[in-house]
């Protein structure tokens, strides 16, 4: 074999660890965020804060329980870079999700990264469709999660969490990056700003104008 065919089959040895690649590696120990450029370096692509300034408190956050006392009994708290500077760079972010009885973290997508949640209190009946790889068929997965079970959502997935119990519950849900990024599919489609056009909404979803209209007339809760 040539020198030439040995260097392509590295390359393409190489390539799915490029192309699996989510949020950038860091290059350094940890690039705290800040959005004060003057007191900070420019370092891997972002403004971080001088590393001689960094204190403890700059990867710390207290997380309190959500309000559930909402249209859809659920609050959603999140810990992106967003929330804890210290996250920049670290590929990774979490958030604590809050339901009261029959609560519902509605169906949405994360653009950016995969989901893993665990049950920390109460039942969960949560599930995510697939894309329409399979025949052109979005196939839905389902489970009832109890205490202490697991579940992952593939990256870019609609999911969601319905609680089917009669008590409050509450899940941690870590996200494979630093801004996972939420699109809740109804706020998306009926709340955007300025409005989608009726003539495409009720095309799409095959139902009439007096129906968009009412739809998009809801106010759409973000509990994100």
């Amino acid at each position: 074999m040539t020198r030439i065919a040995y260097f392509i089959v590295a390359v393409l040895a190489l390539a799915p660890s490029f192309a699996s690649a989510y949020d950038p590696s860091p290059l350094q120990d940890f690039c705290v965020a800040v959005n004060d450029s003057e007191s900070a370096v420019f370092v891997n692509g972002k403004f971080c804060k001088d590393p001689k300034l960094v204190v403890a408190e700059d990867f710390f956050k207290h997380v309190d329980a959500g309000n559930t006392s909402n249209k859809l009994g659920s609050k959603v708290t999140q810990v992106s870079v967003n929330e804890l500077f210290g996250l920049n760079t670290l590929g990774i972010s979490l958030a604590r999700i809050d339901f009261a009885a029959k609560g519902l973290n509605p169906p949405h997508i994360h653009p950016r990264g995969t989901e893993i949640l665990i049950v920390i209190e109460g039942t969960l009946y949560v599930g995510f469709v697939t894309s329409n790889q399979n025949n052109g068929q979005n196939r839905l997965f389902t489970k009832v999660l109890n205490k202490g079970d697991v579940f992952v959502f593939p990256k870019g997935l609609v999911h969601f969490q319905l609680n089917v119990g009669y008590e409050n519950a509450v899940a941690i849900a870590a996200l494979s990056s630093q801004n996972a990024g939420v699109i809740t599919i109804a706020n998306a489609v009926f709340g955007s700003t300025p409005p989608i056009s009726d003539q495409v909404l009720t095309k799409a979803f095959q139902v009439d104008k007096n129906t968009v209209d009412y739809l998009q007339k809801q106010f759409w809760y973000d509990n994100n």
